[in-house]
């Protein structure tokens, strides 16, 4: 199943206060990309993160569940974002971000 282009502008508004937000489609899904970096994607209609060191203290250290899954069989666990916390969301985007090499 290929996401919608409504759950991606639903993801993009989400993420309208972190800035440097970026998409490209690929093969049915979209790419998100921050400051240039690819942070993760929308597959499925899920909002997917890297799964990155620093992204899994930053949830246990706030005492939060790391919520994982795979965007497709045969990838790397990801991150699954909490849409429903903007704030957790955009503070979880920018720690992936900041992670990761230019």
């Amino acid at each position: 199943m290929a996401s919608t282009k409504g759950y991606l502008e639903f993801v993009l508004d989400l993420l309208s206060e972190v800035g440097g937000i970026s998409y490209r489609p690929m093969m049915g899904e979209f790419i998100i990309y921050c400051q240039g970096k690819v942070i993760g994607g929308v597959y499925d209609d899920r909002f997917l993160l890297k799964k990155t060191d620093a992204a899994v203290r930053m949830l246990t250290g706030e005492g939060r569940e790391v919520l994982t899954d795979i965007p497709y069989e045969g990838a790397k666990e990801m991150l699954a974002a909490d849409v429903d916390d903007r704030e957790l969301t955009c503070r979880l985007v920018r720690t992936v971000a900041a992670g990761l090499p230019r």
